[in-house]
């Protein structure tokens, strides 16, 4: 018996190149988010969760679209947020990001994450999918938890617009990792959305 949690990045939205918070997906970004469907297609899902922000909206009603056996649900544990600042062993590089991200932003941050562990890291009974569409610097904050990293590993571990990771959960072992970013169902011209990590 295994619990699997599917982690996306929603898809690209239209104010992505503004600069702007938050918006609409874009044309490319809803494509993405059907090939993202297309690729669940055969997993039977038992829960849909998504941030409450547009962009991971949209992309859970485009998911659902073409699943409709699911019923997505926002979740406040999916916000977009910044868990953790600096730390001593936080490399030199990272230090522009944190200038712009105060104390408050943080403490609510690592409080917010640390509920997400609680809630959705918890063993279920039987066979269970959960699909959670979240936002960039949430699922490497799960993805870091799962390899059990040191906590400012979360700003090296990127992922696309609609990239797909797989953590799992077998009874009586540790969570695992088992996919990251997946792009393998989206072509070139789809892969969106990584940064540039700053040299370390």
């Amino acid at each position: 018996m295994t619990h699997y949690i599917y982690l996306v990045r929603h898809g690209e939205h239209q104010d992505a190149e503004h600069g702007l918070a938050d918006g609409p997906l874009s044309t490319r970004g809803r494509r993405q988010a059907e090939l993202l469907a297309d690729r669940l297609s055969g997993v039977p899902l038992d829960a849909v969760w998504h941030s409450p922000l547009v962009r991971a909206a949209e992309t859970a009603r485009a998911v659902a679209a073409r699943l409709p056996a699911v019923a997505p649900q926002p979740s406040s544990l999916l916000f977009d947020c910044v868990p953790t600042g600096m730390t001593p062993e936080t490399p030199a590089a990272f230090e522009s990001f944190f200038g712009s991200v105060t104390e408050a932003e943080i403490d609510a941050g690592r409080a917010q994450m640390a509920d997400a562990m609680a809630a959705f890291l918890v063993r279920r009974q039987g066979d269970v999918h959960e699909l959670l569409i979240t936002h960039n610097f949430v699922i490497s904050w799960f993805v870091r938890e799962v390899l059990d990293a040191p906590e400012w590993r979360w700003m090296t571990l990127n992922q696309a617009h609609c990239g797909l990771s797989v953590i799992a959960q077998k009874h009586g072992r540790p969570w695992t990792l088992v996919a990251h970013n997946d792009l393998a169902h989206l072509p070139f011209e789809l892969r969106t959305g990584l940064t540039e990590v700053p040299p370390v």
